[in-house]
């Protein structure tokens, strides 16, 4: 997916709020800004936006030296729905059907996204779940998921933000866990998800996880590690979280189910549905010419 001209306010607005997030002082602030401002102008619309996000928190990072700006938010929001599993796993287990209640709390999950929000509070997760367990979702899409999870070997399940890899894991525990790898992002990238994030909300106990060995907020395929890029390969079936997955991944020939809530326009254009929309949408692998 390309960059549209109403990413760029968006890539600004990252850029400002991570320089107040981080630090007090104006002259770095105004340093994070005018670099963004230049990388901006600068910018290929032919790039996803996750790479041209990718090259902004770089300066950012390069700028405040501060490996991990969100290093907080993520462990703020990690014990947050550490606190919220117990009650959300007890409304699956009493759910007619758990599957179906898991995926909307995976979709709820994918509200915990600084990308897009500056900030999200325990009352916005709670009220995005609300929503989720009765928001319109196509029952054909949800009994194909079902079906192709049934029939892969090899599914990779592809993490987005910390915090929101707890609602992951309630997905997970209702799927054939032996067939999974989870993965998460080699380093710090605004709030997504590390290793360190997947051990401290326990999916490393309950799943395989590896890092892809980038620093993108999405999956950018040349940017990622070999050995991703070989799970990539094997995998007969990915399960993609989020936005920025969705953008880096749509026009990837490969089957794979993306799993998000649609936070802003040109998603919403994109996908044709509304913003706030509980997507579970299915890219089938083309076979044409193979």
């Amino acid at each position: 997916m390309k960059t549209y001209f109403e990413c760029i306010p968006c890539f600004i607005r990252q850029g400002l709020d991570a320089a107040k997030l981080i630090t007090d002082d104006e002259k770095i602030q105004e340093e994070i800004l005018r670099k963004t401002l230049t990388l901006a102008s600068k910018m290929d619309l032919k790039q996803s936006p996750p790479e041209i996000g990718q090259k902004i928190h770089r300066i950012i990072r390069q700028v405040a030296k501060n490996d991990d700006p969100y290093l907080e938010i993520k462990q703020k929001y990690n014990s947050l729905a550490l606190k919220m599993y117990p009650q959300l796993k007890q409304k699956i287990e009493n759910s007619d059907n758990p599957l179906e209640t898991a995926v909307r709390l995976a979709i709820a999950g994918n509200i915990i996204d600084y990308g897009v929000n500056s900030s999200v509070g325990k009352i916005k997760v709670k009220d995005t779940i609300d929503k989720s367990l009765t928001a319109p979702l196509d029952k054909k899409d949800l009994e194909q998921f079902k079906n192709s999870i049934s029939s892969a070997e090899h599914i990779l399940y592809l993490g987005d933000n910390a915090g929101e890899i707890v609602f992951d894991k309630l997905l997970l525990e209702q799927l054939p866990l032996e067939k999974i790898t989870f993965v998460v992002k080699g380093s710090p990238t605004i709030n997504d998800a590390t290793m360190q994030d997947a051990a401290t909300t326990g999916l490393t106990e309950i799943v395989e996880v590896i890092d892809n060995g980038s620093d993108a907020p999405g999956t950018i395929l040349n940017d990622c590690s070999e050995n991703f890029q070989q799970k990539f390969e094997k995998a007969d079936l990915i399960i993609a979280k989020g936005q920025g997955n969705y953008e880096t991944l749509s026009d990837v020939d490969k089957e794979i189910f993306f799993i998000l809530k649609v936070k802003c326009p040109v998603i919403a254009r994109h996908l044709n549905c509304e913003v706030g929309s509980s997507i579970l949408k299915r890219k089938k692998l083309e076979l044409v010419g193979k």
